[in-house]
This record gives C-alpha cells, structure tokens and sequence, in this order.
C-alpha cells in the first residue's frame, strides 16, 4: 500500500563480538594453509621429539622436564605458527576478501580483535597438546624411578604460550604490513638475527653486552630457558618481552587498521 511502513521478513539483530569470532573460526579451519601449516608443526614437534627420546637414557632427564625433546621440533615448529600467523590476516588483503569481511563487518576492530583471539586459541591448544603428548610419552618411556626429573606444567605452559605469542606478533605484523612475503621475511628476520648477531657483535668489547642481551632473549635461547636447558632459569623475563613486544605490535594494528582504508 502506497505510504505503508515496510517490515523486512528477514530477522535483524545486533552483531557482537561472537558473530565475528564465528566467522574467524570458519574461515581458519576453512582453508588448506591452517591444515598444511599446523600438519608440518605437529610432525616436527610430535616426530623430532619422539625420534629424540628414543635416543635418550633415564639419566638424561635428572633435574630436566620429560618435555625436553619437544623443544627441539619447537625450533623449527616455531616458523609454522609464525607463517600461519601472517596467512590469517595477510592472505585476505592479497585476494582483496578483506573489502568484503569489512563491508559485512564494519566495526573494523572488531574484526581484527576476532583474528587475534582465534588464532592464539588455535596456536596455543595444537601447541599444549602437542608438547603434553611428547612428555607423557617420554615420561612413559623413561620413568622408571631413577631419577627425579622437573615437573612439565611449566614448560608446557610457558613453551605453548611463547611458541603461540609469536604466531600473534606475526598476525600483527601481517596488519602492519598487508604483505604475506614481506611479513613472514621480517618475522624470520626478528628470529633469526638476533640468534646470529651476537657472535659478531661480541667480538667488539664496546658491543658486547648488546650482543650478550641479544643472546638471553632471541627466541631459540628464550625456549632454551623455558625448558630448562643448562641450567635454565624458566625464561620468565624473555616471555615477558615478548609479551611487551606483541602487545604493541597489536596496538599499532589497531591503529593502522583505523587509520587507513583496506
């Protein structure tokens, strides 16, 4: 009727936070990368740490945790979650998807804040349980009462948390930059220069104590510590540099999401 109001039969409510986690949780199990990326890093972990125990004696594990070789995977796993981490965010800018995630979500932080969530979810549970299975394993092969070895909650704790904090500083770098190879090159750099430089840098007096700082925190030495290795002492201040350092790699996402068009 010509002035009547219109009703839409379609039912409209107020999305939240929930609907864009729902689409970040469809998305991320959705596509091959997620599946290919968490494969490789759960053989690396799962497979180097098991090749490894089996190659250990009871006595290796005296004043160590029986999650010990899963710290060697880890190394290399590390590289899976932090290209993972890039791919979230970075793959849909490079498809040009991102116009349409953002035109059906215009709350722009929202969107962002649902990809970190996800991810660090997805990151840390493959990770915890990945590190669980190769210590219970180890534990079964090697306890035979012996020897006393380390508790494994807080390498597995903090090992998960590092390993998945990492993933997130290369999602926020992928915001930052909108490039998956530029991103996933510069977090390769952040890994692995700080573990090469330092024996340069320590052959000048003037620069040695930057090169030994270098060397607590890069990340191979920061899970070296976590899991007690020499002599570790937990890597409680290297997680929480890193901890600093993700949390304004986010910020400055945030920021530049905002602040320019997609």
């Amino acid at each position: 009727m010509p002035g009547a109001a219109y009703t839409s039969p379609i039912p409209i409510k107020r999305t939240h936070l929930g609907n864009a986690l729902a689409s970040e949780w469809t998305k991320i199990r959705s596509v091959r990368s997620t599946m290919w990326t968490l494969g490789i890093f759960l053989l690396l972990v799962i497979g180097t740490g098991l090749a490894i125990a089996a190659n250990t004696e009871p006595r290796d594990y005296a004043d160590v945790p029986y999650t010990l070789p899963a710290f060697f995977g880890l190394i290399l796993g590390q590289i899976c979650l932090i290209t993972l981490g890039v791919l979230v965010v970075s793959s849909e800018y490079g498809t040009g998807m991102i116009r349409t995630t953002m035109t059906a979500s215009p709350q722009r932080h929202r969107v962002l804040a649902a990809k970190f969530l996800i991810f660090f979810l997805v990151a840390y549970v493959v990770s915890f349980c990945a590190i669980g299975l190769v210590g219970l394993i180890t534990s079964g092969m090697h306890e035979d009462g012996s020897v006393e070895a380390a508790p494994m909650g807080g390498t597995l704790l903090k090992g998960s948390l590092y390993v998945s904090l990492l993933g997130v500083l290369a999602l926020a770098v992928g915001a930052l930059l909108r490039h998956s190879a530029g991103a996933i090159t510069a977090m390769l750099g952040l890994v692995l220069v700080p573990a090469i430089l330092p024996a340069f840098l320590m052959i000048s007096e003037s620069m040695r104590p930057i090169g030994e700082k270098m060397l607590d925190y890069n990340a191979p030495n920061s899970l070296s510590k976590i899991f007690e290795i020499d002599g570790g002492t937990g890597g409680t201040s290297q997680l929480w540099l890193l901890i600093g350092v993700t949390a304004a790699a986010i910020v400055g996402a945030f920021i530049r999401l905002e602040a320019r068009d997609v």
